[in-house]
């Protein structure tokens, strides 16, 4: 579980970097942030689930 919820954050970074990067591709660098917020949030909430 947390090995893909790593690969999102890191794919998801990875976009957003090139969104910013690129100055055309700003609703990428949005996508990208908000995606890794959503699944950050999903992992911290799902991790603790799984341990009670």
């Amino acid at each position: 579980m947390w090995t893909l919820v790593i690969i999102l954050l890191v794919v998801w970074l990875v976009l957003s970097v090139l969104g910013f990067a690129i100055k055309g591709l700003i609703w990428l660098a949005v996508i990208g942030v908000v995606l890794f917020l959503l699944t950050l949030v999903f992992g911290i909430i799902r991790g603790r689930t799984n341990k009670s």
